[in-house]
């Protein structure tokens, strides 16, 4: 068995294995795989290029998380208060 596929088979088994337990770092995985495979064609840096993926994409997602709790917290303080009625004008 070459060491491509020994590579192969642990990312893979890596992959089951965290696949089952809920991912607390959102983004991360999908970083991984798209930084792995990115490492790899880019140079044989496979777990170079997971590593930055994680990273970039925990980011991603944390950044994504963050805006949309301030859109919700922008639309609870506009529901919470509406703008005055326009008054009709006077003659």
């Amino acid at each position: 068995m070459s060491r491509f596929h020994r590579l192969l088979l642990a990312a893979l088994a890596a992959g089951i294995a965290l696949a089952a337990v809920p991912a607390q770092a959102k983004g991360c995985l999908k970083g991984a795989v798209v930084g792995g495979v990115a490492g790899h064609v880019a140079g044989h840096h496979a777990v170079v290029g997971a590593v930055a993926g994680c990273a970039v994409g925990h980011h991603l997602a944390a950044k994504k998380d963050r805006e949309a709790a301030e859109a919700r917290a922008q639309a609870q303080a506009a529901a919470a208060n509406p703008p005055p009625a326009a008054s009709a004008p006077r003659p």
